[in-house]
């Protein structure tokens, strides 16, 4: 058997990991930390669970062909439910819309706010639909090794209807103008890492997945996707180590040998790095053997970070859903102050995710779990507990005039957590929270390499490579690494 160590045990780690063990190689996955799952680790405390990383649930079915690839449908492993409303979106006090689950309630909210939208809604629906398909079914499987991957007489017929050169702004117009229904719009592209302008309309696939797939919670948390990927893992035969983090590669001319760790060396025939593309090419590799220079890295456009508060609140919270979002400020500064000049937010829109108002068993009886998750631009200085506490206030003041509830005198557990831990618990690049932009020169072929053109038996998955960021494109990212494996290391 040849041996493979896979590093970091995220989404893509995991993924990887199993579908090559599976094939029939010895597959060993090393974690840096002392708890699996990277980034969707949980926090618990005092009777509360917190998710620590991913809280939306889109894209149902990517899931579900995952674990059916292993023998399992979704509902053996654990249980998912549909939010419904999908979100709120607050606009301001005693002012905010729901996103119905509900096709023909969603379009009653367009025509009360827009009237005759939701025939164009249905359009636009429909022409997402296409992209989701080809998107997600076919272009997120392709290696990009080659252009001519793509030369695929479906994609070819379908660029127009791709839109892969028109902007999401102008798409979502052709739908309306009204200023509360392209924020609704435009927010599923928000963290792709540009503004909706500068965003192929290629994502409105994300509204396909947003308004007709759903919104959806595995009871119990994020972190159940997780165990269960574990447990499939362990069945393949995956061996797993914690609290190892890797420091070297022990090399042979071209072809790493060794994996050292601070718990230990470990050989290696072919090695899988799931953890931080640019901390493991630029800090783990070796100045002779890095993919790519400083320099390149520093010109990747990157989504964003984000400030996060973890917080056990006494008491419930009252007039807020499980996933609620502040658009009460204009969404363009923020996004400028993300993406354009890059600074900490003047009005800073927010996320406040209360995941208790559907899982009872995350909080002690009569509780609140809640977080709080403001986006902010990669890199920047100053992370400060004065700042934090300053955004922290700033949030917190919004939140309590929208509820008509006092918060803050109720919040028994809080723990922030931004740039400085998302570099240190899991070496992120510029302390990103989303991986690379997903802009239209950052696409495909114009991504990060998935294989070492340097190293004979080094691979890439996860958020910086091929196909992008987002939990079901890392998840997929594990499955088309390790084929690539399987074509080039035959058993």
């Amino acid at each position: 058997m040849k041996s493979v160590i896979v590093i970091g045990s995220g989404f893509a780690g995991l993924s990887s990991a199993s579908f090559l063990a599976k094939a029939g190689y010895d597959v060993t996955l090393l974690e840096k930390n002392d708890q699996l799952g990277g980034r969707a680790r949980v926090w618990e405390t005092e009777g509360y669970k917190f998710d620590m990383g991913p809280s939306w649930y889109w894209m149902p079915d990517v899931f579900e062909r995952y674990f059916k690839c292993f023998g399992y449908n979704v509902e053996d492993l654990y249980h998912l439910v549909r939010l419904n409303p999908s979100y709120r979106v607050v606009f301001g006090p005693n002012d905010h819309e729901d996103q119905s689950a509900n096709m023909e309630e969603l379009e009653a909210m367009f025509d009360r706010l827009d009237p005759g939208s939701s025939v164009r809604l249905r359009k636009f629906l429909k022409e997402a639909a296409y992209k989701y398909e080809v998107g997600i079914k076919d272009l997120v499987h392709k290696p990009s090794r080659s252009i001519l991957e793509f030369a695929d007489i479906r994609i070819l017929k379908g660029l127009f209807q791709l839109d892969l050169l028109k902007d999401m702004r102008k798409h979502v117009a052709e739908v309306s103008t009204h200023p509360k229904l392209k924020a609704i719009m435009e927010f599923p592209v928000l963290f792709l890492g540009a503004l909706p302008q500068n965003t192929p309309a290629l994502y409105s696939l994300m509204n396909y997945a947003d308004m007709s797939l759903g919104t959806w919670y595995p009871q119990g948390g994020m972190n159940k996707i997780i165990e269960a990927m574990v447990k499939v893992a362990k069945e393949q035969g995956v061996k797993f180590r914690t609290n190892a983090e890797v420091t070297g590669f022990k090399y042979a001319g071209n072809k790493i040998v060794g994996v050292t760790t601070k718990k230990g060396a470990f050989s290696a025939d072919i090695v899988v790095a799931g953890a931080d593309y640019h901390h493991i090419d630029q800090n783990v590799s070796g100045a002779d053997k890095r993919e790519y220079t400083e320099q390149y890295w520093e010109k990747r456009k990157m989504a964003p970070s984000s400030l996060l508060f973890y917080l056990g609140i006494k008491g419930e919270v009252p007039n807020v859903l499980h996933h609620n979002l502040f658009f009460d400020h204009e969404l363009d500064q923020h996004a400028g102050e993300l993406y354009t000049t890059p600074q900490w937010p003047t009005k800073p829109l927010f996320y406040a995710s209360a995941p208790s108002k559907t899982d009872k068993s995350i909080a002690p009886e009569g509780c609140e779990n809640m977080f709080l998750l403001m986006p902010t631009a990669p890199g920047l200085g100053g992370d400060t507990e004065e700042v934090r506490e300053k955004y922290y206030n700033i949030m917190m003041d919004r939140l309590e005039q929208f509820t008509g509830s006092s918060i803050r005198d109720r919040v028994e557990v809080k723990r922030s957590f931004a740039f400085s831990e998302f570099k240190s618990e899991y070496n992120s690049f510029k302390g990103n929270a989303y991986g690379l932009a997903n802009t239209l020169d950052q696409t495909a072929i114009l991504k990060p390499r998935l294989k070492s053109k340097k190293v004979s038996n080094l691979y890439f998955a996860g958020q910086l490579t091929t196909p992008g960021p987002g939990v079901p494109p890392t998840l997929i990212s594990g499955e088309v690494v390790s084929k690539e494996i399987a074509k080039d290391f035959k058993l």
